[in-house]
């Protein structure tokens, strides 16, 4: 089923289907390691298999080298009033009940928060409240969050300073001229087709297979190597998990540590977050970075505590982790930025989805993760899931996402 709103795979997360061990691309040989051994390469290349990615999406910390994200020993306690999700749902153009649209859009676990407490809770197939669970691209719209934090606390002067101004590296690639603000609404002008043939040669395989399945290089080494401009900076939107990485490499030389110590000491600890999350790498620690554009990972509630706070202007618990005016800024299309082209019914502002006819907004990965905020109804609906392939039913499941939040005790 192809997205209303994302243009064949261009608009997909990071990270894609593999069936089989992928051939990796011609590289430099990996530095050695625990973590790279025929053993784990092999099952990173294979960690989409249909059949079992309900348990790795669970597990990924098996497979990759990771950094963690430390909570604090006291956590935000949510509340509970509990809310029947009677009725029924579409799904591929039948009217299913809950339970039919949970296990057809293979749901590891579903949270739905309403005026700020817990109104329906539910985990499937092993997920529990414990373990952390991959969310792919919703990390995009988590990175763009931290950001903004760097921006509120000076350590990115400016959106408008230019990307080359924090990575040096990167001067005379496409990104030359591209500025910060370019990057955050995936408006760099960098050649980049986010199209999934593994196995194939496109350039999407061939970062994938060499960062992290092959822990050869990092994203960020391939944007300073191969990074062509291909549009004016700032003229086209191009959906692009490389525009979400060289981010992630300002921000982390921007605020002078790593992501997941920023994200440690800015976030995860001020909101009050219950369990330890986690970020995977694309190589093994000294060499590799936190895969910033879809490889964050933390439990369910966790992740409904995040949308709470998006929700409630940055502030989590009585603390103002992020300032109101950063999520206004993120969340709400800029006038222009509506529609990400002429025909689409979905914007995207800073690494958020953004819908032209409601205040809704949402940060979605692949394989049907989701992270969808509803300011009018105060709603925040966390949906992880296990799909076969990477789109997922997302039309049916933005659908249900909206009717869901519409429901009143």
């Amino acid at each position: 089923m192809r997205s209303p709103y994302k243009n064949n795979a261009i608009a997909l997360a990071a990270l894609a289907s593999l069936s089989s061990t992928a051939a990796l691309a011609a590289a430099p040989e990996a530095p050695e390691s625990a973590w790279t051994t025929a053993t784990l390469i092999e099952s990173r290349a294979n960690m989409f298999h249909p059949a079992l990615n309900h348990l790795t999406f669970q597990s990924l910390d098996k497979m990759f080298s990771t950094r963690a994200v430390m909570a604090p020993s006291a956590s935000w306690q949510l509340e509970e009033a509990p809310l029947e999700l009677d009725g029924t749902f579409t799904l591929e153009g039948e009217d299913v009940s809950l339970e039919e649209f949970l296990e057809g859009t293979r749901t590891n676990g579903l949270l739905v928060i309403k005026d700020g407490k817990i109104a329906y809770e539910r985990y499937r197939n092993g997920l529990d409240e414990t373990t952390p669970h991959a969310v792919f691209s919703v990390s995009k719209s988590i990175l763009a969050t931290l950001v903004g934090l760097a921006v509120e606390d000076g350590s990115i002067a400016s959106l408008d300073d230019k990307v080359v101004d924090y990575l040096p590296a990167l001067a005379g690639t496409g990104y030359e001229d591209v500025s910060v603000l370019d990057v955050l609404r995936m408006r760099s002008g960098v050649d980049w087709e986010e199209v999934y043939e593994f196995g194939g040669t496109t350039q999407l395989t061939e970062v994938h297979d060499n960062a992290l399945v092959g822990y050869r290089y990092r994203w960020c080494d391939y944007a300073a190597s191969s990074a062509e401009g291909k549009y004016e900076p700032g003229e086209k939107f191009n959906y692009s998990t490389l525009d979400t990485s060289v981010l992630g490499c300002v921000l982390a030389s921007a605020v002078g540590t790593t992501v997941a110590e920023y994200m440690t000491e800015k976030l995860w600890q001020p909101a009050g977050m219950e369990f330890d999350a986690y970020w995977i790498m694309d190589g093994p620690e000294p060499v590799g970075d936190e895969f910033y554009g879809a490889g964050f990972n933390a439990t369910l509630r966790d992740l409904g505590r995040f949308g709470l706070m998006m929700l409630e202007q940055g502030e989590a618990n009585g603390t103002q982790v992020v300032s109101a005016d950063w999520v206004a800024a993120s969340t709400v299309s800029d006038p222009g930025y509506e529609r990400i082209a002429d025909e689409a019914t979905i914007g995207y502002q800073y690494q958020w989805w953004t819908f032209p006819d409601r205040e809704a907004y949402s940060a979605i990965g692949i394989n049907n993760q989701f992270v969808y905020i509803d300011p009018q109804s105060q709603t925040v609906i966390v949906k992880l899931s296990h799909t076969p392939n990477a789109q997922g039913w997302e039309e049916d499941t933005l659908a249900f996402l909206e009717k869901v939040s519409q429901l009143t005790p």
